[in-house]
Order: C-alpha cells, then structure tokens, then sequence
C-alpha cells in the first residue's frame, strides 16, 4: 500500500453510505426541516444567504436580481418532472457549461444522480422550503442543505434553469454547488471534469485527442463500460471565439458529454461510432461521412435501415458520429474513473484507489519542482507499490492524480490556482525520507505531462512492477497549499477455481435449503446461534450466506473430528482431562487457570464435555479470541478497555 514518508497517512475510500452535515448550525436537513414545519416558517440559511455576497465577489449584479421561491415563480412547482434529464438543464446567463455537462452526465447514471440529488424531496404537503444535496469532496461526503430562493429577472430563473419551467432540481443543485464554492460567481469558467469528481468521488484523466494513444477507441470503451463520466470539448484560441460555431454546427469552447460508443456494421463495413450530447439540450451535429460516400448522419435523419448491430443506442436522439470525424473535430476528452466511492455493483470493472492528503508547508515541505534541487528534496514522498500487471503483459496501468484543495472556494479571498505536478521515482528500497543526493543522481521514471495551474493534475502511465516514490509539487518553492493525492489501478478479475465434486454437492444441499439459512435452522442452541449470527454472518440480514455456511462448515468438520480423536472411549463425551489436549488441537493453549473456569462451565457434575458443550466452548473461544485481536495493540498480551468497549 502507498504511503508518505512525510505529512499524512494512505487513508480509506470514503464510504458511500454516509455523508458530513455542513450547516453551521450543526443540524441536519431532516431537522432543520421538521423545525420549520413545527414553526410553520420556510426555512432561510443563514450560510448562503438571499444577498449579493452569495451572487458575486468581484463585481455587481449586471441586472436587478429578485429572489423568489419557485412557488412564488409558477403555480405548482415540481421537484422533478418526468425523471431527471438532459433537457433539465437549460444554460442560463452564468458561464458554467462545464457544470452543465457534468450534470447532463450525472442524468445518465441513476444510482449516481440518486446520490448527488436524493430523489426524496418534493414540493408536497411536507414542503418547507429546504432542500439538500450531496457532494464528494477531498475523500469525504458532504450534505448541503439549501433554502428555495433562486435569483431571478422579470419572473424567470436567470442562471440554471430546465426546460420544464415548473420544474426545479437542477436550479436547486446549481445553488447548493455554488453554496458549496461560495458564490455563483465562483462557478464562472472550469472544466467539466472537476464538477464530475465532484459528483461521484471519482478521479479524472484529460486527453489531447490530436495526439491520443494509438488505443484511444478501446480506453473510451472500457471507460464506459466501467460507468466512468466522459466529456469532450473543442479549443479556442482566443475569448472572440468562445461559443462561435463551426462550419460543421459544433460550438467552440463548448463542454458535450459522451454518453455511448460503438462498432456497428454499415452496408457490410464495420465503423466506429461514438455518441455526443449538447447540455444545452439540443444537438447541432449536421453531417458525418461514412464509408464510400457521404451521408447525413443527425439526429434529424430516420432512414437508418442499412445499419446493423447490437445496440444502435437510439441514434436519432444523439449526436451519432464516426469516431474518425470525432477525432477530427473535437480537441479535449475528459474521462472521470468511478472509483469503489460511486461503483455499488457487482461487476468485473472495478479499481483500487489509495488515497494521501497533505500540504505544502512554506520552509518545511515546499520544495517546488526538480528546477529546485536545494530544495525539491524535502517535498512530501508517497510510497507506491505496484503488482497488478495488465492481461498479458508485464507491466501495470495505473492513474495518478494530484489535486489542490479549495482553490476554487478561495477566489474571493484572491487565491489563484498554484501550478502543480509530480514526478515518479523507482524506490532504492529503503525506509525514510530520500535526500537530495538521491535526486542528483537519479532520474525519474515517469512524471505528470505538465505543471499546469488546474485544480488537479492526472495521468495514465504503465510501468513494470515494484515500488515508487511519488513527489507531489507546486512548480515554483514555497508556495503553500494543501493537497489531495490519489493513485489507482484496475483490478483484474481471477478466474474462479472449478469446484471439486464435493465442493458442487455441498452447494446443492445449500440451494436445498432454498440458497440461504438461519442459524437456528441448523438446529444449533441459541448461544451458537447468536455467535453465528455475529461471527460468520457478514451481510447484516441475520441470514448466513453460501460463503458464510462454507466457512462455518469447514470449521465445523474440523472440530468434529476433533472431537473424535479425543472422545477415546467413544461415549459421545470426553473427560475434562481430554478436554486440555482437544483445545490444544483446535489451536488454544491456555493456562491452568482459564483451564479450570471452562471446565466449571462447561463440565456435567461428573466432569464429562458432551459434543454440544465442547462445540459451544470453541464458539465462545473462538469469539472472544477475535474480539482481543481486534482490540490490542501490537499483539501485546494485555489489553485496555473504556466503559464502551467493556
């Protein structure tokens, strides 16, 4: 597992099951809400108030905004209309489309959307004017609970808006986004993949597609397939031409997601298509050429007859285009990797992420770059460790990803993004911080493409495994910030080993007792059961499931036979004199004095141990062995209790 020698600590993917209040009031949204329906008041945040400060920090309101809530906008507001979709998400009079076609994105992932906007807020009879939304945010979730009141000019929604005009979740998630960065104004000017991470927690790759792997196809499939959140865009090469169109009706400086990719077969060829979506909610493609020929190839087009293949994913409500012309036109794709964070399923595609936070401190760790050798040396260093190597070859992909904190929410204190990147060294292998002879003499193994001033810094490398040292680094020496490192690979599935044939008569007898069983219908005593149930049983449904009934098998065949060997007489019962040798077997070498209290306990009056006894003294062994492993430190002998654990 990677590590810092310096500052922080590898630290766990934050769990997606819980998320952090953020109101100052240390109140959560269901009690801030149930308040103001006792009070029978709309609720007002005092954090992100209905004032100018919310709005703009470096200049004023070009027109006189009025906040109004959305049912003092319409007659019935809804929450959500129809279900939650790209034509949601209207632009409004804020230069945020890189948050817009993060969203659109964030539409085509319901249990993603479900996360970020929890779809049990409405304007119903329970309706206090408070909504909540969830955000991942440097390995943690955050909930952040917003009041209605949206800006507005002559009666309508001036930023964010959907095309429903009673309908309000993406104007009431832009709000508690920008709430999250401190004003509107902070989402002026980004790139869609920072409002993605944001979203699902996962980590970020940006390519060049003029110059994009010679596999470029396959990494957009397999991230797709993997559910990862990808955007494209096309370069401006000054603020005239921000917006302008292209011949072809794309739109310059414009952020579309990609929602599909495909290889279909076209009058007997095979072609590459790849499927775009404005957030605007329209589509501008005009034509693509395919094959031989040329052939309208819009949204606008029905005479699709000649096309064959496995999906066609709804051409006609996409921008469908050949990869090919996709390649030609667009400049920039950005690929958000969902890591464990946002995946819940079971699939193959999954990665493993390590995570290290720490800073930048001006005189003690901020070095700069290599440029700075004097000094680059005493940069935080963060071990890695490699071993899964790609199929078929031997060497391992991995992303690395170096984030500056908060940059974004401290613009109106005049904070600029720092110009960040890294550089990988392959380790000597020894323990402790490297000195700067170290870097004199050795060169880096691989290193970010850039030091950019971005938020984050990302890059795919592949190198043969073993371990590395990561140097996280602002260009220039000390400049001070806080940083957020990530490093993740794939995890490649194993074959599942073919079960023996008593291994498959096993699971029939399982599937038997109809795929899942309780503890108690094993016909066990009520303390073996309640060990079970919180022993072998992992999954919380008070159920033991085939995993969990093999384990308890396995062990239950070795303490029979246990049992056997020292039931020498074969009475069904052993004495408490055998009972020192079977515990020995079964792994327990305990003192005369533990010795004598299970014999007191478990014992009949003529200090026989009959099989049940013997079963439920393993259990309770077996148990509290666990429970001191779990509790001691350094595998000392002893252990100290609070009142709690006690």
């Amino acid at each position: 597992m990677p590590y810092l020698y310096q500052d922080s600590k590898p630290r766990p993917a934050a769990h997606p099951g819980a998320a952090r209040g953020t109101h100052s009031s240390g109140k959560g949204y269901e009690q801030l809400k149930q308040e103001c329906l006792q009070r029978g008041v709309l609720f007002e945040d005092p954090d992100f108030p209905a004032c100018k400060s919310s709005l703009f920090f470096s200049e004023n309101p070009p027109i006189p905004f009025v906040w109004k809530r959305p049912g003092d906008i319409v007659k019935d507001p809804k929450f959500i209309l129809g279900g939650a979709t790209r034509t949601d998400i209207c632009q409004g009079d804020l230069g945020d489309c890189w948050l817009l076609a993060a969203i659109a994105s964030l539409t085509l992932n319901e249990k993603t959307l479900a996360r970020v906007v929890p779809m049990d807020q409405n304007f119903g009879p329970d309706y206090a004017g408070i909504f909540h939304f969830q955000f991942w945010q440097h390995n943690e979730w955050l909930d952040v609970v917003i009041d209605d009141r949206l800006p507005t000019f002559k009666g309508r929604l001036v930023f964010l808006h959907s095309a429903e005009l009673n309908e309000f979740w993406s104007a009431l998630l832009e709000k508690a986004y920008a709430k999250l960065n401190g004003s509107y104004e902070s989402l002026k000017g980004g790139s869609t993949i920072e409002a993605m991470e944001d979203f699902t927690g996962g980590i970020g790759e940006m390519y060049d597609v003029k110059v994009a792997p010679d596999n470029f196809y396959e990494i957009l499939e397999k991230a797709l397939k993997r559910c990862s959140m990808v955007g494209c865009s096309i370069d401006t090469s000054s603020a005239a031409e921000s917006e302008a169109r292209t011949p072809f009706g794309l739109v310059k400086g414009h952020a579309y997601s990609v929602t599909g990719i495909e290889e279909v077969s076209y009058r007997g060829r095979q072609v590459q298509l790849i499927r775009i979506r404005n957030p605007w909610g329209q589509v501008e493609w005009n034509v693509v050429l395919l094959c031989a020929g040329t052939y309208p190839w819009s949204p606008k087009l029905h005479h699709m007859n000649c096309l064959s293949g496995p999906g066609l994913w709804g051409i006609n409500t996409s921008a469908g285009m050949k990869f090919e012309d996709f390649k030609e036109h667009f400049d920039k794709v950005e690929i958000c990797n969902l890591t464990p964070d946002a995946l819940e399923d079971s699939s193959a595609h999954k990665w493993e992420v390590t995570i290290h936070q720490g800073s930048w401190v001006r005189g003690a760790t901020a070095g700069g770059c290599r440029n700075f050798l004097e000094t680059f040396w005493t940069n935080p260093q963060i071990k890695l460790h490699l071993t899964e190597k790609d199929d078929g070859q031997d060497e391992c992909t991995f992303i690395a990803a170096l984030m500056q904190k908060d940059r974004r929410k401290l613009k109106k204190l005049g904070a600029e993004m720092l110009t960040i990147g890294y550089s990988i060294y392959e380790s000597p292998g020894r323990d402790g911080h490297l000195g700067k002879d170290f870097f004199r003499y050795h060169p880096s193994k691989a290193r970010s493409k850039t030091y950019i001033n971005l938020r984050e810094v990302s890059h795919r490398f592949k190198l043969p495994p073993g371990d590395y040292i990561l140097i996280p680094t602002t260009f220039e020496p000390h400049q001070e910030a806080d940083f957020f490192n990530r490093n993740l690979w794939p995890l490649h599935p194993t074959p599942s080993p073919q079960e023996t044939e008593e291994e498959k008569q096993f699971r029939a007898l399982f599937e038997q007792i109809s795929g899942k069983v309780t503890p108690t219908e094993l016909g066990l005593s009520y303390n073996k059961s309640f060990f079970l149930s919180s022993y072998y049983q992992t999954s919380g449904n008070g159920k033991l499931e085939f995993s969990e009934f093999k384990i308890f098998w396995e062990k239950m065949k070795k303490w029979i036979s246990i049992f056997l060997q020292f039931d020498s007489d074969k009475s069904g019962s052993m004495s408490s004199y055998e009972l020192r040798g079977a515990l020995k077997a079964a792994g327990y070498q305990l003192n005369n004095y533990l010795l004598q209290l299970i014999v007191l306990r478990y014992s009949d009056e003529q200090f026989q141990i009959d099989f049940d006894d013997f079963l439920n003294c393993l259990i309770r062994l077996e148990n509290a062995s666990r429970v001191f492993q779990a509790l001691s430190a350094k595998n000392k002998e002893f252990i100290n209790l609070n009142i709690a654990e006690v």
